[in-house]
């Protein structure tokens, strides 16, 4: 941790979706670590979102704007010339994503774009770190897990969507940022996918912890659409733990990192819809599920799984927690976060990541 540290202190790097749930947390992080944060983001959907509760606008540079318009992004880097990118912005819900089926194209394919755009014209740029989703892979629903270098696809529009970005990605990478001509660009560009994230502050719509937490504070039962759907879950700081070591490899050695990485938790987090509400409902202290499964849903994969020893390997990175620990701290927040300063509080379960890579040995 204290080589991460050293390393983000002073460095302007610029977020995308800084005011939607992970990119808040990065924020936060960023912001503790010592580096000039600017954010690029609409409003944030509710209230009670991490980013507003913790009042992280107030400490860094918080733009207003949509990754949809190219000519704004390359006006904002222009204007504060950042060092470092990570892209979060997108239409992230795949049932939105049966709604709303063309933003969600415009926002995920052309808003990456534009901001690979945006970095290809501004000098200061050595690092762009552009975050997809596991949903990228083409899912046959097999029960090993996908490599980077597998077939991107998608079944809805928002898998197929983020697909397509990463195409985008690569076809950038190869055509505008190619590590053979470093010299002549000096950009280092890569993406990152994740599986599903929980923590403290997400309030989306058709997420299972966001879901759970308002049936918890209705005193009503927890509705479940697809119990015995298998997810790779891992608690919102580890992904960003993967991020931000990854933009720190890129910069110190930007022609060997720049390509495709998983970054998911142990085979021992990889579990069911319906036990991750049953060990929120534990580590909440109440409540009971209640099955909503639907003949007629939208499509959802019922396995989707990442091989990340690439990241374990090459990275030296690997998930901190088990998946009571991450359930016990997203418990805790949601318990906590009406009586008390949720940057603070944000600020305390950081803390305890990070005792908890360097207890295991690891130096991020």
């Amino acid at each position: 941790m204290e080589s991460m540290v050293n390393f983000f202190k002073g460095k302007r790097v610029l977020i995308t979706g800084h005011t939607g749930f992970k990119g808040s947390w990065l924020s936060i992080w960023l912001h503790e670590l010592g580096a000039e944060v600017i954010g690029i983001s609409l409003d944030p959907v509710t209230a009670k979102d991490n980013f507003v509760l913790s009042k992280i606008g107030n400490k860094i540079i918080d733009l207003r704007g949509d990754v949809r318009n190219g000519q704004y992004l390359k006006d904002v880097f222009k204007r504060y010339q950042p060092d470092i990118v990570f892209h979060l912005a997108a239409q992230p819900l795949v049932r939105q994503s049966y709604q709303i089926p063309v933003e969600t194209y415009e926002t995920n394919v052309m808003g990456t774009i534009h901001v690979m755009e945006a970095i290809r014209v501004t000098d200061s740029v050595k690092v762009g770190v552009m975050i997809t989703t596991d949903k990228c892979y083409e899912n046959k629903e097999q029960v090993w897990g996908y490599r980077e270098d597998e077939p991107m696809g998608g079944y809805d529009p928002y898998s197929s969507s983020k697909g397509a970005a990463e195409i985008a990605i690569s076809s950038w990478r190869r055509s505008f940022f190619n590590p053979e001509q470093y010299k002549d660009h000096g950009k280092s560009i890569a993406s990152a996918r994740a599986g599903n994230v929980i923590g403290g502050g997400d309030w989306a719509k058709d997420r299972i912890i966001p879901d759970c937490v308002r049936s918890l504070e209705d005193n009503k039962p927890i509705g479940i659409r697809n119990p015995y759907a298998i997810r790779p879950w891992q608690h919102v700081l580890e992904p960003l733990s993967g991020y931000m070591l990854l933009a720190m490899k890129m910069w110190e050695s930007p022609t060997e990192y720049c390509e495709g990485w998983n970054f998911g938790p142990s085979f021992d987090s990889i579990t069911t819809v319906g036990d991750i509400a049953s060990k929120m409902i534990h580590y909440y202290g109440k409540g009971q599920l209640q099955d909503l499964s639907e003949d007629n849903a939208p499509h959802e994969s019922n396995i989707l799984m990442l091989d990340v020893s690439k990241s374990r390997f090459r990275l030296n990175w690997k998930a901190q927690m088990d998946l009571d620990q991450m359930v016990e701290l997203t418990a805790n927040w949601y318990k906590k976060y009406q009586h008390t300063n949720v940057y603070e509080l944000c600020v305390e379960q950081i803390q305890y990541y990070s005792n908890l890579i360097f207890n295991n040995g690891n130096n991020l």
